[in-house]
């Protein structure tokens, strides 16, 4: 097993804080709880974070969510188990995480602000802007996998 390069957390508290204050407004942001857990971990699986996958997956389940469609986000197009709201949010998050390899399409622009409205777009995009930023710093410093431990729902949360 690797082991952690360095605890971006101590090393730059500021960083730290400042996606704090980005989650704090993404989970304030009224979007459903739901749609960013599944988010989070799809952006988490195409990053292959796995500190991420852990931690979300384990939320989610804590949060109510059915394991059966945790198992199914990497392929939510094919499931019948995702809503039309869900597969959009999912859509834009792939979108938006692979968005050096991919523009964003009018069309997928079109659903999304007619299911999400404009202030909910732009905080769906939010959240997949932090869950990038957690990703890419959990992968640079090689957070490990399996270490996380639930406490009571916060933002905080997201310390490897």
């Amino acid at each position: 097993m690797d082991s952690k390069r360095l605890d971006y957390t101590k090393i730059s508290p500021e960083l730290y804080r400042s996606l704090l204050h980005l989650e704090r407004f993404v989970h304030s942001s009224g979007l459903d709880s739901r749609i960013l857990n599944l988010i989070t971990l799809r952006a988490s699986q195409i990053n292959g974070c796995g500190w991420c996958i852990d931690m979300h997956t384990k939320d989610a389940i804590a949060e109510g969510e059915e394991p059966q469609r945790l198992f199914l986000v990497s392929s939510w197009r094919e499931a019948p188990q995702f809503s039309k709201r869900e597969k959009i949010a999912l859509e834009w998050c792939e979108t938006v995480t692979r968005i050096s390899q991919q523009d964003v399409s009018d069309d997928l622009y079109d659903r999304a602000i007619e299911e999400f409205g404009e202030a909910g777009l732009v905080a769906l995009t939010a959240a997949v802007v932090a869950i990038n930023s957690w990703n890419r710093l959990n992968v640079a410093f090689k957070a490990i996998p399996g270490t996380y431990i639930r406490r009571e729902k916060s933002p905080d949360r997201k310390q490897p």
